[in-house]
């Protein structure tokens, strides 16, 4: 059995590329009748708020991606003091203080002679008297002490990876204002917590290099890592910027249905097709990390229309009679206004026009040259109520009284009674209209 975790930071909604690995890691654990974890990592005290906390656990319930427990980042400094002070008597810990300003002139200074820009260990170099009198001028930072071998480990997505760790700067643990830092918690947690696969961006590969040398450190199992690829727009544009316009409260808000989100993510940069799921169950069984690929992946929001769509006109009345009860339907047209429209409609919102229609009559759109046709037509229109033989009867009077047939003979009634080129069959929309504007 596997045990995952989603650990999202506080700082923010849900966006849509947290989901994508929210989901991954959901979908693992329940495979294999795992343990999935929701792990807030709320260590930055300042920019954590309980607003985005409740905000994400909404949103994975509306999602229907329960966790089997929740862990606070911010319940546990007493054990991240713990694992500082093992790394400490190991002689992998040490004190640094250069101050960000001084960091990046010695970036800068590295990149302009053609060096890779490494943190050259200064703080090593210091004795203990220069410490003593550092401390009294500034706050220390503390670093993990690479060694500087090649980390090697196989991905579940990107295969066999190799990083030199003397091309990567000793990671900085612990600010200088005491505030513990997310390569530490996480590599602490993923251990206590037995967390035996972590699934996340491609923009972690490094710093998974790092933790793996930490994890072992501390004596710990380290997990099965996979990095999926990023999501890029539609035409290949990074998302970074536009990820807050893709927060999950606005799409959910926006009428996308849980199935075809999940559906459309979960087949996403894989070589199966998209293809809308029933059920989570369904998804969980169709689901293989092996078949995603390292390429970045586009992704487009307007695709989760067409799925919704198809979702809900596979749904019965009883689903989405609570939503047509509030729109003022009458119980006895409840059914034959769901039948009548459900076809087309992209979300739930488009219930309210076509009910705003039937209540409130179309503006007729109506061509000059079909003009007279249409009022010949009207005339023999006969008074309601309608019934589901009214428009089959109507148009074959209307077809003898005036000799079209056909795409002229339908098109133009249909928009001289919705306003529209399209739309519903109108034998069964007819009944339901209550005025029809002439």
């Amino acid at each position: 059995m596997s045990t995952t975790r989603f650990a999202p930071s506080p700082t923010g909604y849900m966006h849509i590329g947290n989901l994508r690995t929210a989901l991954f890691n959901y979908l693992i654990s329940r495979k294999s009748g795992g343990t999935f974890i929701l792990r807030i990592d709320d260590t930055d005290p300042e920019r954590s708020k309980q607003e985005y906390v409740d905000g994400i656990k909404q949103d994975l319930e509306w999602l229907g991606l329960h966790w089997d427990r929740v862990e606070h980042q911010s319940d546990r400094f007493d054990r991240y003091a713990e694992i500082a002070d093992q790394l400490r008597d190991m002689g992998k810990f040490y004190e640094c203080f250069e101050t960000p300003v001084e960091l990046d002139l010695k970036r800068k200074k590295q990149l302009n002679m053609s060096k890779p820009p490494v943190y050259d260990r200064s703080g090593l170099a210091l004795t203990e008297a220069e410490r003593d009198e550092l401390r009294s001028e500034r706050a220390a930072h503390w670093r993990f002490m690479l060694d500087q071998n090649r980390i090697e480990w196989a991905d579940g997505i990107l295969g066999d990876l190799s990083i030199d760790a003397a091309s990567v700067s000793d990671p900085v643990l612990i600010r200088g204002d005491g505030q513990v830092l997310y390569t530490l918690a996480s590599i602490c947690d993923d251990t206590d917590m037995g967390v035996t696969h972590v699934v996340r961006g491609s923009d972690h590969v490094t710093n998974t290099a790092t933790q793996i040398q930490m994890i072992r450190a501390i004596g710990g199992t380290v997990p099965e890592f996979a990095h999926h690829s990023l999501l890029t727009g539609p035409k290949g544009e990074g998302l970074s910027k536009r990820l807050r316009s893709l927060a999950l409260r606005d799409i959910r808000e926006s009428g996308v249905q849980p199935m075809a989100l999940l559906s459309h993510l979960a087949r996403l940069g894989s070589s199966d097709p998209v293809e809308l799921c029933g059920s989570i169950d369904e998804i969980v069984a169709g689901f293989d990390l092996k078949k995603f690929g390292s390429a970045p992946t586009k992704f487009d929001e307007a695709d989760l229309y067409p799925l919704t769509a198809k979702y809900l006109q596979n749904l019965d009345l009883s689903a989405v009679l609570g939503k047509i009860s509030m729109m003022g339907v009458p119980a006895d047209e409840a059914e034959s206004f769901w039948n009548a429209v459900r076809g087309n409609i992209l979300t739930l919102k488009d219930l309210d026009s076509w009910w705003g229609l039937i209540q409130k009559g179309a503006d007729p759109k109506i061509d000059d040259e079909d003009q007279e046709f249409v009022s010949r037509a009207i005339a023999l229109l006969p008074d309601s109520p309608f019934d589901n033989q009214t428009w089959s009867t109507w148009t074959q009077e209307v077809k003898v009284a005036t000799g079209r047939k056909g795409k002229s003979l339908f098109m133009p009634l249909r928009k001289a009674l919705t306003g529209m080129s399209h739309g519903p069959d109108m034998g069964t929309l007819l009944p339901l209209l209550k005025v029809i504007k002439r």
